[in-house]
């Protein structure tokens, strides 16, 4: 295999699961390396660990702003994006921002997030990932993905920002359009990716007035009560807050699950370990992120000419910092193709190496995977893999759509059989 074999944008590729051995080589031969683009100026690709840190810690030579390019995409434009530009326009969405005016929005929601609003509610998230678990090895047969780690994510931010249950899978859908639409099975046309857009924005906004009439217990209305130094959340940034949250808290926990039990599925001694030493929870919370690297790069923009390394990236210049490479530095992981629930240290950057675009729901998130996976090994003895996964198509998510599993109690017995 040669440089010249790789190809990023091929989602095809990524549909079959992440080419590893790509980023090996690029690794080895190119950390920093130059990508075509059929139809563009090509973009720089960062491989290792310590250049994916340092970049994505420089936001003010490395930008997000959407207006330079934001994060997604490496293309030129697609329709899906500038569908999702022209519905930014009037507010601000955190993740396309770059300090000072991030690091005050940063500050607003952060109320949302602190320690003691996640203390509150993880006896509730516990008592919903026993039901979630209990309902889904209640078939015995079960589609891993959809039946058990799609609910759990999606329930616990559909409460988290006020979406009332019965709601829940319209988040579902929508999120699905935007983040999967380069996949068959969820494709849909342009209009139907700014049409789901619109209807989320749509729902925020009701959802926002009915929160300020009666302010409850949740998110929304900490959000829209936020007031630091003076600064507020206007409606349109609200609107692409929830929009934010319904789709990073969804997508990203949901696919950590399904490679964490894929991952337990090709080494059943670290589930039977995981099952005997419940303590281990944590750390194998912190593998299984390193393993799934579930969104897979972001993309940057230089903002002036710089000599990074030897390299020349120039002002405008796109360059991409690949997390899911980062996360099998050989020089920063012992074995980093070993999956290992006991590993420390463990410096992963599934979410996203520090930084002010660091993962804001990061501990939301660790909760729930360890909550999960406490209750499904309290229950469950082993689970039995019926196919391969499959992955979804899409080379910045790095996500699994279906997972057919079997689940077996202590006995053995096939549970609801």
């Amino acid at each position: 295999m040669q440089l010249s074999d790789i190809d990023l944008l091929d989602r095809d590729r990524f549909a079959k699961g992440v080419p590893h051995e790509w980023f090996t080589l690029l690794r080895k031969e190119a950390p920093i390396y130059h990508h075509p683009e059929p139809d563009g100026p090509g973009f720089w690709v960062f491989t290792k660990h310590a250049d994916v840190s340092a970049i994505g810690r420089d936001a003010q030579r490395f930008s997000s702003d959407q207006a330079r390019g934001g994060v997604v995409g490496l293309e030129e434009i697609t329709a899906d994006q500038q569908a999702a530009n022209d519905l930014q326009e009037g507010g601000n969405l955190m993740l396309t921002m770059d300090p000072p005016p991030h690091t005050r929005y940063r500050r607003l929601v952060n109320r949302g997030f602190a320690p003691r609003m996640l203390s509150q509610i993880e006896p509730h998230v516990r008592e919903v990932a026993d039901r979630v678990v209990e309902e889904g090895i209640a078939k015995g047969d079960a589609d891993f993905v959809v039946d058990l780690a799609a609910e759990l994510p999606l329930i616990v931010i559909a409460e988290f920002i006020g979406v009332p249950h019965e709601d829940r899978h319209k988040i579902f859908s929508w999120s699905n359009k935007m983040i999967g639409s380069e996949d068959p099975e969820y494709a849909v046309e342009p209009a139907e990716v700014r049409q789901a857009f619109i209807d989320m924005f749509l729902y925020a906004q009701q959802l926002a007035e009915e929160r300020r009439a009666n302010p409850r217990d949740d998110i929304a209305s900490t959000l829209l009560s936020a007031d630091v130094d003076g600064d507020e959340l206007s409606a349109m940034d609200f609107n692409l807050f929830f929009l934010l949250l319904a789709v990073a808290g969804n997508e990203t926990t949901r696919n950590a699950i399904s490679h964490g039990m894929n991952a337990f599925l090709e080494h059943p001694d670290q589930y039977k370990m995981l099952r005997e030493h419940p303590e281990l929870l944590p750390s194998a919370v912190e593998e299984i992120l390193r393993w799934a690297s579930p969104v897979l790069y972001f993309r940057r923009n230089v903002t002036e000419d710089v000599d990074y390394k030897g390299h020349q990236l120039r002002t405008g210049d796109k360059l991409s910092i690949w997390f899911v490479s980062a996360n099998r530095d050989e020089d920063v992981f012992d074995d980093p193709f070993r999956f290992d629930i006991t590993r420390q240290p463990n410096q992963h950057v599934a979410f996203g190496g520090g930084g002010p675009h660091n993962c804001l729901g990061f501990n939301l998130a660790r909760m729930e995977m360890r909550l999960f996976f406490d209750a499904l090994t309290r229950r469950v003895d082993h689970v039995e893999s019926l196919d391969s996964p499959t992955p979804l198509r899409s080379n910045f998510i790095g996500g699994i759509k279906h997972l057919p599993v079997r689940f077996h109690t202590a006995s053995d017995e096939l549970v609801g059989a």
